[in-house]
């Protein structure tokens, strides 16, 4: 099995992170957001949207790296 250090897994998480906070954003973007957007506050909206596209990007990368390390902790258990 291939160890991997410290900054290599710091790299694998940066790239994960970026990975699926864009997937997420391009998700979030589809979705017809206009009807509960008031006029004036469209900024305010893209704001919220960017802010909620990090949580959920970063959760599910977070979710994805964890199984990962699980993985890689089942060789320890024989």
């Amino acid at each position: 099995m291939i160890d991997i250090g410290i900054g290599q897994l710091a790299v694998v998480s940066i790239i994960s992170h970026i990975i699926f906070i864009s997937l997420t954003w391009r998700v979030v973007v589809s979705i017809n957001f206009d009807p509960l957007i008031r006029k004036d506050r469209v900024v305010e909206a893209r704001i919220l949207l960017l802010f909620i596209t990090i949580v959920i990007g970063s959760g599910v990368s977070r979710f994805f790296l964890e199984i990962l390390q699980w993985s890689r902790d089942l060789l320890y258990l024989f």
